[in-house]
């Protein structure tokens, strides 16, 4: 008797896509068994099956706590630099470099203020204008959305 292919779960991704709606998110990605599902606005889904690294697959209590942090509103200030693209978030230009800013720090219109990594390219992000950094909201390392509040600079 042939092995029977367990069939995808459209139920599953529509449900994946309603929540990108709902929550403005640009992609989603859920594991169960060995088959991963990624929903992008970008493009279509991707199948793939195959196993998950341990270090990408989150217990159940992380990946509720990402979806309530992602779910935070984006900050409103007018003085917040914002990402111009998705991808990944990087305050110093190497690892374990000195951080392109600080906290305190006056900047100059133009001046690279972080690094945002987006399909294998690091695209320099520069500062809007003149002045002090007040608050560093993301984390080196963090994953950062389209138009989400980076850096505040007063």
């Amino acid at each position: 008797m042939a092995d029977k292919k367990p069939g995808i779960d459209q139920t599953l991704i529509r449900d994946l896509a309603n929540i990108l709606n709902e929550t403005d998110l640009t992609e989603i990605e859920v594991e169960q068994d060995d088959l991963r599902i990624r929903v992008s606005r970008a493009g279509t889904p991707q199948y793939v099956s195959a196993p998950v690294p341990t270090q990408f697959a989150a217990p159940a209590q992380q990946a509720v706590a990402v979806s309530a942090a992602a779910a935070e509103p984006v900050r409103n200030n007018k003085n917040a630099v914002t990402s111009p693209m998705v991808g990944t978030a990087y305050l110093a230009p190497a690892p374990g470099s000195r951080q392109f800013v600080e906290v305190g720090s006056t900047v100059k219109e133009g001046q690279t203020i972080l690094i945002i990594e987006a399909m294998k390219t690091m695209n320099q992000i520069p500062a809007p204008r003149s002045g002090k950094v007040v608050e560093i909201i993301v984390e080196d390392g963090a994953p950062v959305e389209y138009g989400e509040a980076l850096i505040i600079i007063e």
